[in-house]
């Protein structure tokens, strides 16, 4: 039902969109209807709707990637270099300086995520030092000192997401999963593994395929298909790398419990307000609002071992460092009794 509601509003929101850019285009192109001597009203018009009111529209469509100014003025930006295609040229003249303030404006916004970027090389010796200094492994540690020593923006985040990526594919072979009475695996007995494999194996066939049968007919779009199946190889490589190396682990005063590099979470103690087992937690409604599932992929549908229930909302980070918070978790254990005891113990 809910999500049933959200397509409609989405489907809403889509049409509002659409209507908003085709009246526009036909406002200066149907005979029917006629404009004023003097048209720049009816320009400055067209520019607010296509600079606020699409991208306000566009921002609701896609509220679940977040709001963000940054977002909203990329939009913008869109939307004014947009109405010099919408608006025929005659009626323009007087406003062609626009996008381009606005692109330079957008330059500006991307000079100063590069001065993010440089101060992030500046601190990454003292980021990394901090990192080993600590027993929380580099999915945890390394995202919270590079908010310490840097910055929180969207565009740090992504860049940190990406370096635990290459970190995990790259640079983590050596490294044995930890284990110990605190540890406590999540894909063991899954086939979560396997089918990360067999992923791979149909991205690379799939490469070799497509790329022979795409480079004869345009290189171009062969080269980026060829870059963004490399890129999932290497993604996927990473999240297995990454589900091995981190299973949950309970720290003196908290949790950490991962799935893959798309989805962690620190959970104190404290926080948890109620915890069902059993079969109450088989009932419980995977897909409900405001829940997060810790539940390695199977061949077969998985049921949760408990569900976590907060006292208030708590942040979970997700693809590319995008936080969300969440007011329950279900979690499926390889062994659920022995997690049970421990956290009964921790809980007092």
């Amino acid at each position: 039902m809910v999500l049933t509601r959200q397509r409609s509003k989405q489907s809403i929101l889509a049409v509002l969109l659409l209507l908003v850019l085709v009246s526009n285009y036909l406002a200066y192109r149907l005979p029917a209807i006629p404009l004023p001597a003097d048209p720049r009203g009816v320009v400055i018009g067209s520019m607010l709707d296509l600079a606020i009111v699409a991208p306000v529209l566009i921002v609701a469509m896609t509220r679940k990637k977040g709001f963000t100014l940054k977002r909203f003025f990329t939009f913008m930006v869109i939307g004014l270099v947009a109405a010099r295609f919408v608006i025929p040229g005659e009626y323009f003249e007087p406003f062609k300086f626009i996008p381009y303030v606005a692109i330079g404006f957008e330059g500006l916004l991307l000079l100063a995520e590069l001065g993010l970027l440089f101060l992030l090389a500046k601190h990454l010796p003292t980021i990394m030092k901090e990192v080993r200094s600590t027993n929380a492994g580099p999915l945890f540690a390394f995202p919270a000192h590079v908010k310490n020593n840097v910055s929180t923006h969207p565009f740090v985040s992504i860049i940190t997401a990406e370096s635990l990526m290459f970190y995990y594919a790259f640079a983590s072979w050596k490294r044995k999963p930890p284990a110990g009475e605190t540890m406590f695996t999540l894909h063991q007995k899954t086939s979560m593994i396997a089918f990360y494999v067999m992923l791979i194996h149909a991205i690379v066939i799939e490469t070799i395929g497509i790329h022979w049968w795409l480079h004869g007919k345009s290189m171009i779009l062969s080269i980026v298909l060829l870059v963004l199946n490399i890129y999932s190889v290497i993604y996927v490589i990473a999240d297995i790398q990454t589900v091995r190396l981190n299973p949950l682990a309970m720290r003196e005063n908290r949790m950490h419990i991962s799935l893959g590099l798309g989805k962690r979470m620190e959970i104190p103690y404290d926080a948890i307000e109620q915890i069902e087992w059993g079969d109450g937690a088989d009932r419980y409604p995977l897909k409900a609002a405001g829940a997060i599932e810790f539940i390695a992929k199977d061949m077969e549908e998985s049921k949760p071992n408990c569900i976590l229930y907060f006292k208030e909302p708590l942040k979970a980070t997700l693809f590319m460092g995008v936080e969300r918070e969440f007011r329950s978790t279900a979690i499926r254990l390889d062994e659920p009794e022995r997690f049970r005891h421990a956290l009964e113990k921790k809980l007092g």
